[in-house]
């Protein structure tokens, strides 16, 4: 296994472990307001990271400071649009909208750094398109109805996590950034939850308990090691990756919370996951075509 594999065996663990957020966040939220939430959540995984890389922490760099604040703004702004959407719809179409960061990958690249789009990035985001309509436009209000604008917003948001990730994963320490980050998220939602709301800390047992399981699964290891994991690949590949996580948040709010799956939602389900197999499906056929092509001109 080569490092890149080694890289995206990581990223896809940290993806799935993020994917539990849905659920256990959907559950936390009827007591809990979106930004105390992240604030308790982030806060709590930030002491834990403190525990473990304390000493390390003493030697961070500015570099790894700055680029550790700014994925933490990003973070905290699709966070808050992410925990919006998801009181009003579900915890497979949310994560489904919001991974939908994959479309937006190769076009933020288009837009701010040129780079064309190839064949297959323009096959995925039509698929993707078609699929996120399927997810959206099937109910009253289509993409205006509640939640759905703020989950779009929040996958904008995502795809530029994932471009400033790929960058600020090579300028320093990828772990220092990620708790870097971590820490961001909590004190920045603390203080949006002053604002907006009216914070108070987890008062029962089950609300420590999910508190304990986003904190320590999502966060603490979901956040932190995206900067790790995405060292060692590439933004499009980090960016293509997405699907897995709405499959896995689909399969658990339909066990865990009994979210009903119609047939319009599978259909955009399948759009999307299609839409991650592009490139291996054009490559594949891409491979025999060259063949004969290499042999007719021999």
């Amino acid at each position: 296994m080569n490092n890149q594999q080694k890289s995206e065996l990581l990223l896809a663990a940290v993806i799935l472990a993020r994917s539990t957020s849905f659920v256990l966040s959907k559950s936390a939220m009827n007591s809990l307001t979106p930004f105390n939430l992240l604030a308790v959540r982030f806060l709590t995984a930030f002491i834990f990271l403190l525990i473990l890389f304390g000493k390390k922490l003493i030697h961070i760099r500015l570099t790894e400071l700055k680029y550790g604040f700014g994925l933490g703004l990003l973070f905290t702004i699709m966070m808050g649009c992410e925990l919006t959407g998801l009181r009003a719809t579900d915890s497979g179409t949310t994560s489904f909208i919001e991974n939908s960061a994959m479309i937006f990958v190769p076009i933020l690249q288009f837009v701010i750094m040129k780079k064309k789009l190839q064949l297959s990035e323009s096959i995925r985001i039509a698929l993707a398109v078609l699929g996120i309509a399927c997810l959206t436009l099937g109910a009253s209000g289509g993409l205006l109805r509640s939640g759905c604008v703020y989950l779009l917003g929040s996958a904008l948001f995502y795809a530029s996590a994932i471009l400033l990730t790929n960058i600020a994963s090579r300028k320093g320490d990828p772990l220092m950034i990620g708790i870097t980050q971590v820490f961001t998220i909590g004190f920045l939602s603390l203080i949006m939850s002053f604002v907006l709301e009216q914070p108070r800390l987890p008062q029962t047992g089950s609300e420590w308990g999910m508190i304990l399981g986003l904190a320590i699964i999502c966060s603490g290891f979901g956040f932190t090691l995206q900067p790790v994991a995405q060292r060692g690949t590439t933004a499009e590949r980090a960016g293509m990756m997405c699907a897995l996580s709405p499959l896995s948040a689909s399969l658990q709010g339909i066990i865990i919370l009994h979210d009903q799956m119609s047939y319009c939602k599978l259909g955009g389900c399948i759009l999307i996951l299609l839409s991650l197999l592009v490139p291996v499906l054009l490559q594949t056929l891409h491979k025999p075509f060259a063949r004969r092509l290499a042999v007719r001109h021999a």
